[in-house]
């Protein structure tokens, strides 16, 4: 699993989401956490906090939200070479077979349909960490 002290960038349109999430990341043993309402919103968290040197090391995001949806997100992050080796895992309630296609394709770490239950998002955060070399 991921340390306690990496950095999660959670992003959702729903404030309810990322206090859920956030939750359930707690329980997991992580502990710093910074929030964006959309795509946009994250991209400059991202920027920001690379620039102060503590870059985001996961994340989180929904794929249906205003302004930059999710997959926008994920495009984008993956084709920037500062943030393109961060794990990125889409949260979304979007199942359908092209659409994981999609993400897959864009270089996403793993997929989370809604509803998840707390050991889910455990079980995909433990794949990712996996594949990272880190547990």
């Amino acid at each position: 699993m991921f340390a306690a002290n990496v950095r999660v960038l959670v992003v959702d349109d729903m404030q309810t989401m990322r206090s859920m999430l956030k939750g359930q990341l707690r329980t997991l043993g992580l502990k710093e956490f910074m929030e964006a309402e959309n795509g946009e919103e994250a991209l400059k968290i991202l920027t920001a906090q690379a620039t102060k040197n503590e870059p985001i090391q996961l994340i989180l995001s929904d794929w249906n939200m205003p302004v930059m949806p999710g997959i926008e997100l994920l495009k984008k992050v993956k084709s920037n070479a500062n943030f393109k080796d961060v794990p990125f895992v889409m949260i979304t309630a979007e199942g359908e077979v092209h659409q994981v296609k999609e993400a897959i394709t864009a270089g996403v770490s793993n997929y989370i349909v809604k509803p998840f239950s707390a050991d889910t998002l455990a079980e995909k955060l433990a794949n990712v960490a996996k594949k990272l070399g880190g547990g």
